[in-house]
């Protein structure tokens, strides 16, 4: 028998199955035992005997289907206000967590229209409608929503001076690796978790610092640096002021224009020495702040995301096999002008008007 994709028979399907009945109510007629009609036509004996009563009560017309029972029992107005409510989340509608599952929505069904619905019919309606089951990206809770409008406002207008200019929009952002890679999907036997060795003990981190760039009509570039801690005396942590000094002046000679920089408000952004240097550099150097807790409107976070999936589960013996395994995959970045663009493409933002 033959299905559509959404779970429904095919018409090849229903055509099929109308000629199997006929063919049961032929042997009816003639006599014939449920067994010997359902191993003739590959069925169950129980269907068998069903389709036998039916015919009883109601000849021929009682045996041939009545049509698909899947229609839809929710008119177009109730399936939008289920879609409204199933946008205000589950914490809205009773439950602890977040996660909207079939027989949740099953349920949310009932309550609002007294409509009952298996968790197959419920499958179907959202499948029907647009709806897929999907892993949640996450947001920090202390998010101000209400600022993401007008910060992607203020993007805009540093669009608009970089196009004034002839200059770049560089979006920047730090990361951090350490000894620990992140865990990443393993193939594995049915039943038996895989288990990933790694080190437990050692200490050290890789910093990183990056910088993606876009100018409309130009290859998008990425710049970065690597700074190693081991843990030894008088080693700094992280970066410095300087270094994100040294990674903007060697953009600006790299890209040979002016830079309108995009970044978040970490404390070691908003130093009083690094204020000075761009309020002494006004002349090519343009800043806005992201609000609070929004990294996905840094395409900076993309690229971070591209390294770690390609370190993870590493067995790394120390801390440099590390740091040559993040050079590595930042410099392959480099070259891939088309990655770099769909990071941007990834935050919602875009260079054009």
């Amino acid at each position: 028998m033959r299905y559509a994709q959404g779970g429904g028979l095919t018409d090849a399907g229903r055509a099929a199955r109308e000629r199997i009945r006929l063919q049961a109510v032929e042997r009816f007629e003639c006599g014939e035992k449920n067994r010997e009609i359902a191993a003739a036509l590959r069925v169950s004996e129980r269907a068998v005997e069903r389709w036998r009563h039916q015919w009883r009560e109601r000849g021929e017309a009682g045996v041939l289907s009545k049509g698909s029972p899947g229609r839809p029992r929710l008119s177009e107005n109730q399936v939008a206000k289920l879609e409204r409510e199933l946008e205000r989340g589950p914490l809205v509608h009773g439950w602890a967590d977040q996660r909207w599952t079939l027989a949740r929505v099953k349920t949310l069904i009932g309550r609002l229209f007294h409509v009952s619905y298996t968790v197959e019919g419920t499958w179907r309606l959202l499948k029907r409608h647009g709806w897929s089951w999907q892993q949640p990206a996450r947001r920090a809770i202390e998010r101000d929503d209400d600022a993401v409008p007008v910060e992607e406002g203020g993007l805009a207008v540093g669009k608009s001076i970089a196009a004034a200019c002839d200059g770049w929009i560089v979006f920047e952002d730090e990361a951090g690796q350490s000894l620990t890679p992140p865990r990443a999907r393993s193939w594995g036997r049915r039943g038996c978790t895989p288990v990933v060795r790694v080190r437990g003990r050692g200490s050290g981190r890789v910093s990183m610092a990056g910088m993606t760039c876009y100018k409309p009509g130009e290859r998008s570039r990425l710049f970065y640096s690597i700074r190693e801690y081991t843990g030894r005396k008088n080693q700094p942590k992280g970066f410095g002021w300087r270094d994100f000094r040294d990674l903007l002046i060697r953009a600006r000679i790299q890209l040979g224009g002016p830079i309108v920089l995009v970044w978040d408000n970490v404390r070691l952004h908003l130093t009083k020495s690094l204020r000075a240097f761009i309020e002494a550099n006004s002349d090519w150097l343009t800043v806005f702040q992201l609000p609070t807790y929004a990294p996905d409107l840094n395409p900076q976070e993309g690229i971070w995301s591209l390294v770690k999936r390609d370190i993870g589960n590493l067995a790394a013996a120390d801390l440099s096999q590390i740091t040559r395994a993040v050079k590595r995959k930042l410099k392959m970045l480099q070259y891939r002008p088309e990655v770099i663009d769909g990071c941007l493409a990834g935050t919602g933002l875009a260079l054009g008007a």
